[in-house]
């Protein structure tokens, strides 16, 4: 039996079911530096405050699913140690479902190391156990993925494992978003499965193999990318919103909510997770933008990839 509420979307009241999401993806332990600046090359500087939070590209999108009521499943890998133990009682806090998450006693948890400094970011990820999560066994895997009204990948795990977890996805008829970052080169086999991918500007670019992507062929390099095999292109813009393309449609752009920005780590977490909870819910993809969008909008101003996600009262509340 479906479960159904009540939801309010772009202001209209609907009967929408419970989605449920597979996360397949990255788990860290994110260690947060907050400075004035940042340094120079050679330069040692004082910072201002120091955290230590549950992050990675993965978790915190299962984290903002989850807040966003969906049924969420993490699929990734930690390891067997204080941080592997810590971001899974985060997880489990959060309601998110981590029967199938894998521990590697080879490999510790994967580390990110973020400063945070004139209201924007710099980040170096140690991918550790991340980079050892595999499909260890192919029809848990499969009953997972078929159970879920979408997936969603990013590309902090090996790169065979997402192309071999789209593949059973696929198979089983279950739709796909593929936040493609950090930035790599994809083969068009992969991206011919991808219903929907989600880069920012600099992803977009080398995915089309250019050296930059700007106002002029914003659009240009979407409908190249259409063309490479994905059913709808939908790219980040930060302060400047949304693009987004899809085959037999004038691409169309969709503004930004100006908040007041404490950290940008996880917008675009929460933009992916939001979209996919919409799509799962049955929201036609313009309202699903603009529900994204006000996600994405909210978690900058808190600190924080996780703790800064919104739930879902204080997304319906927010215009």
């Amino acid at each position: 039996m479906n479960v159904v509420r009540q939801r309010e979307v772009d202001y209209e009241m609907v009967e929408a079911k419970v989605p449920k999401i597979v996360v397949v993806g990255s788990l860290n332990m994110d260690i947060v530096v907050e400075a004035e600046r940042a340094p120079v090359q050679g330069e040692t500087i004082l910072g201002e405050r120091a955290h230590v939070i549950p992050g990675g590209k993965g978790a915190n999108q299962a984290v903002a699913a989850a807040r966003l009521e969906a049924e969420t499943i993490m699929l990734g890998s930690v390891g067997k140690d204080d941080f592997g133990n810590q971001l899974i009682q985060s997880l489990q806090k959060e309601g998110i479902n981590i029967d199938h998450l894998q521990t590697s006693s080879t490999h510790s948890t994967g580390i990110a190391s973020i400063l945070l400094s004139e209201h924007d970011n710099r980040i170096i990820v140690v991918p550790g156990a991340n980079h050892q999560f595999k499909i260890d066994d192919e029809d848990v895997f499969r009953s997972v993925i078929a159970s879920a009204d979408l997936c969603l990948f990013q590309l902090e795990i090996p790169l065979s494992t997402v192309i071999r977890a789209v593949e059973i996805a696929k198979e089983e008829n279950t739709e796909v978003i593929l936040n493609p970052a950090p930035a790599q080169k994809l083969p068009d086999s992969l991206l011919q499965q991808i219903d929907y991918i989600t880069p920012n500007q600099t992803e977009l670019a080398l995915l089309t193999n250019r050296e930059k992507v700007d106002e002029s062929d914003l659009f240009s390099a979407m409908e190249q990318l259409l063309t490479m095999g994905p059913k709808h292109v939908i790219t980040t813009l930060g302060k400047d919103g949304v693009a987004y393309l899809t085959k037999n449609q004038v691409g169309k752009r969709i503004s930004s909510h100006p908040v007041n920005v404490l950290d940008t780590t996880g917008a675009g977490d929460a933009f992916n997770a939001a979209l996919a909870v919409a799509i799962a819910e049955g929201q036609e993809i313009d309202h699903a933008i603009r529900f994204a969008n006000r996600v994405s909008a909210l978690a900058v101003t808190k600190l924080g990839a996780q703790s800064g996600m919104p739930n879902r009262k204080e997304v319906d509340d927010f215009q």
